[in-house]
């Protein structure tokens, strides 16, 4: 496992479409700006951009744990660019779940947050990032997500 590129975004306030006890609280939350900086597998830089248009689709459900479905562009400084489909979950302890579910903020250290990502690319030079296997351990703050990006190697 190595640690190949770093997302971090704002996040403004979220859109609730609905909220009862039986699906829970659907909200969507765009994160209008964003950096991505890191390394790829031969060490050469990678650092860009987030492209407008970023949402990420949630279901927060009664016993706290939220499903979660982020879309997001990334445009590097050279040009190059990819698309990143980023589903993944986040959980507290049991005695959280009532004040997430109602939209509070905890302690981001409480949250297990994992997402597994596939990545759509545009350029050959970034092919790697389709054909090998990601995943990402992020954390949430009231106004902000980062989101680092580990490969996982054959010989992990």
């Amino acid at each position: 496992m190595k640690h190949i590129f770093t997302v971090e975004c704002t996040a403004d306030k979220p859109i609730v479409v609905g909220q009862d006890r039986i699906n829970g609280r659907r909200q969507l939350i765009i994160c209008p700006t964003g950096t991505v900086t890191g390394k790829d597998l031969d060490g050469n830089v990678l650092e860009g951009e987030l492209m407008g248009g970023t949402v990420d689709s949630q279901i927060i459900r009664p016993n706290g744990r939220c499903d979660l479905s982020a879309r997001y562009a990334v445009k590097l400084k050279d040009g190059r660019s990819f698309y990143i489909q980023n589903d993944g979950m986040r959980t507290v302890p049991p005695e959280y779940a009532e004040k997430v579910f109602n939209g509070e903020f905890v302690d981001p250290s409480l949250y297990y947050f994992v997402t597994t990502p596939k990545i759509e690319v545009y350029d050959d030079s970034l092919r790697w990032l389709e054909n090998h296997v990601f995943f990402c351990l992020a954390e949430r703050m009231p106004s902000t997500v980062k989101i680092k990006y580990y490969f996982i190697d054959k010989e992990d």
